[in-house]
């Protein structure tokens, strides 16, 4: 048996999640002769640190991430800690030889990104960046049909993620309203998600257009108190974009919209027919055939739904594919492509060079809405 050792940086939110999605691979697929053992956590308290350790299994805890690098036992880094910490914890862990799984955005700015990427690539090890969305089977559905031409041209396209968890304006600072600490606010939240699928589904980005705003703009310090504290990033985003094939296209990234509970949505319109998706409904993938006849009373004409459901082809969990599909089942797919481009000594995807990417439209973005004019990025 060959022993894949995780050692987990960061116990907030998401790292949770990642813990759950190494747990849950043996369920879904079949990795014999190899098997994951959650080996070392390290969080930023030593309380936070034993009770993952308790709850989850650990060997062991620490506050020094270090530790986990100088492990002979433990081969994947997992970083899920804020977005200023990514930098040295990568460039860390590669250069102990760690293969590194990387929460998005791979860093603060261009500049940071290309060191890690320049790192990564004079290395043997496996860098992949968490940008789950693209292991959802509607998407990876989506993604088919516009590559056999079922769309046509595309005309355009429409993306978004919206938040309501800010809306409250007695909700206090965390680090992801400090530039200082987040690089920025919604757009790097969400709105790194929907530039990733663009990316995915249509093409690299020529040119921007974006406007921010930071509508709250103070917060309490924490919980209670009456002392308030400037926020310094975007609540919401509002980008343009040009592809480098023409196609042309919105995003909108908000934490400040009421109702929403995690509303990822993209629509693409192509001359031929068009496809739309909501995270809210994440079974079904939308399907419009433009050349359906149109008679009298419509005939078949109209979207179609498609049942993508949890069809992955890979998982041999019995009934998997008659059931439905949710979140964290996308992170345990984007966890397992990781896991077999190390088992098959394969390149990982999406790969650190198509999270560097992003953060050139994200960095060109906050340019733009800076200095109000378009920004090209080739």
């Amino acid at each position: 048996m060959n022993t894949l050792g995780i050692g987990i940086i960061g116990y907030g939110g998401i790292g949770k999640v990642h813990i759950l999605g190494y747990k849950s691979i043996s369920s879904y697929y079949n990795i014999d002769p190899y098997n994951i053992e959650l080996l070392g956590v390290c969080t930023a308290h030593e309380d936070t640190g034993q009770r993952a350790k308790r709850r989850h299994g650990f060997r062991y805890n620490c506050v020094d991430y270090r530790k986990l690098l100088d492990d002979k036992n433990i081969h994947i880094i997992d970083c899920t800690v804020p977005n200023y910490l990514h930098h040295s914890i990568v460039i860390d862990a590669i250069d102990a030889g760690k293969h590194v799984y990387c929460e998005k955005p791979l860093a603060m700015n261009v500049r940071e990104a290309e060191d890690i990427v320049q790192k990564a690539s004079g290395s043997s090890v496996k860098c992949q960046i968490v940008f789950n969305y693209r292991f959802v089977p509607a998407i990876i559905r989506a993604k088919q049909i516009i590559d056999q031409g079922k769309l046509g041209g595309i005309l355009n396209f429409r993306a978004a993620y919206l938040h309501s968890g800010y809306v409250d304006i007695m909700r206090p600072m965390s680090w992801r309203l400090k530039k200082s600490q987040s690089g920025g606010g919604a757009l790097f939240d969400l709105g790194s998600h929907c530039l990733d699928l663009i990316r995915y589904l249509m093409g690299d980005c020529k040119s921007v257009f974006a406007s921010m705003y930071t509508i709250i703009d103070s917060r309490p310090v924490h919980g209670g108190s009456d002392q308030r504290e400037k926020v310094d990033v975007d609540d919401v985003a509002y980008l343009q974009l040009i592809l480098n094939n023409g196609i042309i296209g919105t995003v909108e990234a908000s934490r400040l919209s009421t109702g929403s509970v995690d509303e990822l949505t993209i629509e693409i319109q192509g001359d031929k027919g068009a496809v739309k998706f909501n995270l809210m409904d994440p079974n079904w993938l939308y399907f419009y055939n433009a050349e359906e006849e149109n008679i009298a009373f419509g005939g078949e004409k109209g979207f179609k739904r498609i049942e993508s459901l949890q069809r992955y082809p890979e998982s041999d969990l019995i009934a998997c594919s008659r059931t439905s599909v949710g979140w964290q089942r996308f992170h345990i797919e984007s966890q397992y492509s990781f896991i077999k481009s190390i088992i098959h000594n394969q390149d990982p995807d999406p790969d650190f060079l198509e999270a560097l990417e992003v953060q050139k439209i994200m960095e060109a973005a906050y340019i733009s809405a800076e200095h109000k004019r378009w920004i090209n990025l080739v």
